[in-house]
């Protein structure tokens, strides 16, 4: 018979774990740096006793007190340039939206909820860039109008998913792994 913490942990163990440190940090209970670390150690974990320790300090949190800003966030540019660079939470569904602008998201640091996420880019008149962690696998299903989509990143990482969708028009999007492919200032 197995020892349930010997059991590996599904995605659906991560969000709950995930859930209660969500709930900390905007309780106050866990600094920003504390919960992105173990929000990173949550989403890598692959058994249900690496998820334990995490929240073993923290009181639970019910269903109906889930946060929905895992699931979904947007980072917008217009008129400007943006960039999110080192440790920082991404969402399982990203939208970048440029504008007469650029946009520069690094994934390759920040904390990634789950093997699979979806990155939507919508440029138009812009340039965007992303760059995403050295071992991840990319499927871009993304469409360009008087654009240019490309994706150097390719396929064959262990990592996380990143799928991106979107479209591009009169716009260049890059994803990319490399840091001296391009400059974040």
């Amino acid at each position: 018979m197995t020892d349930e913490l010997d059991l590996r942990a599904s995605d659906a163990d991560r969000d709950r774990v995930a859930a209660v440190l969500s709930e900390a940090l905007a309780t106050g209970r866990l600094t920003s740096v504390e919960h992105a670390d173990r929000l990173d150690s949550a989403y890598t974990a692959k058994t249900v006793g690496e998820l334990v320790p995490l929240t073993r300090d923290l009181p639970e949190v019910s269903a109906s007190d889930v946060p929905a800003a895992i699931e979904r966030q947007v980072i917008t540019s217009k008129f400007s340039k943006v960039v999110r660079k080192g440790r920082w939470v991404a969402s399982r569904h990203t939208r970048l939206s440029a504008r007469f602008g650029a946009l520069i998201i690094d994934l390759s640091d920040a904390v990634l909820p789950g093997r699979e996420i979806t990155v939507e880019t919508n440029a138009r008149f812009s340039k965007m860039i992303v760059r995403v962690p050295h071992n991840a696998r990319v499927v871009d299903e993304g469409s360009a109008l008087f654009a240019k989509r490309n994706v150097t990143a390719g396929s064959e990482g262990d990592g996380p998913l990143i799928r991106l969708t979107g479209d591009a028009k009169f716009s260049k999007v890059i994803v990319t792994r490399g840091k001296d492919d391009w400059n974040l200032h």
